[in-house]
């Protein structure tokens, strides 16, 4: 592992919409990306909605996903970290993929620091202003009896309803965001309101579909890893405190 110093960053896979074959064939390049950054890859961050819709029961999770999953279990081995963040789609993750996989799984913000620079890593759903009914549906998800009373519908049941809703996101109908300008940007409203009370050289996040680098201050950037269904964009943090947002050409 020696010489492999570099942080990689990317979210929003959502696999399983908006049908089997695309899913399919976005997973493929997926894994491509995987094994291009596996020889210098320390750590993979994972920020949320790899999958549009996860549900661990006690001995099911959802079909699918092998060779996704089966890569990442080779990169694990070979000693890459891998860290996985729950998003709005996925975030009834718990202890599979850490049994599996050896990733840590962050449920909402972490802080990291890395090459001289501090970052703030999230999702991205529930922050900033507005969007209070979904804020409400958050905690309502969140909370553990919901999350045992889901348990205790069939398998069958729970995940085909689950699928059906999945079917009905933004993301799924291919609904493309447009940029709204620093003002209006919740996340970009946020990260300024942190900035406030203390200081991040880099702010991370998923979840809003647009791969975006804005200057925040002098000192300070927001950084939005954008989607793997029009972009195929990630982020990429060297060892010297260096971030870059790419796209993934093959």
């Amino acid at each position: 592992m020696q010489g492999n110093k570099k942080i990689y960053f990317a979210s929003d896979f959502h696999l399983g919409v908006p049908t089997y074959q695309k899913s399919r064939e976005r997973e493929d390049r997926i894994v491509r990306w995987l094994d291009s950054i596996r020889h210098d890859a320390h750590a993979i961050y994972l920020v949320g909605d790899i999958f549009d819709f996860w549900f661990e029961y006690s001995s099911v999770v959802p079909r699918g996903y092998v060779r996704l999953l089966g890569k990442l279990a080779e990169l694990s081995d070979s000693g890459i970290k891998l860290i996985f963040f729950k998003g709005n789609h996925d975030m009834w993750m718990f202890d599979y993929l850490h049994k599996e996989l050896n990733a840590t799984i962050i449920s909402n913000e972490l802080i990291l620091e890395y090459g001289g620079k501090r970052i703030y890593v999230h999702h991205g759903d529930g922050l900033g202003p507005g969007d209070g009914k979904y804020k409400l549906l958050k905690k309502f998800f969140r909370s553990p009896f919901c999350q045992w009373l889901f348990a205790r519908i069939h398998p069958n049941l729970g995940i085909g309803i689950a699928d059906k809703w999945s079917r009905n996101s933004r993301i799924a109908n291919d609904q493309k965001e447009e940029f709204l300008g620093e003002e209006k940007e919740w996340l970009v409203v946020f990260s300024k309101e942190v900035l406030q009370k203390e200081h991040f050289d880099y702010f991370i996040f998923g979840h809003r579909h647009l791969p975006l680098d804005i200057k925040l201050t002098e000192n300070s950037r927001y950084v939005n890893l954008g989607e793997w269904i029009h972009f195929n964009t990630y982020a990429v943090l060297d060892e010297f405190g260096a971030l870059e947002l790419k796209t993934f050409e093959g």
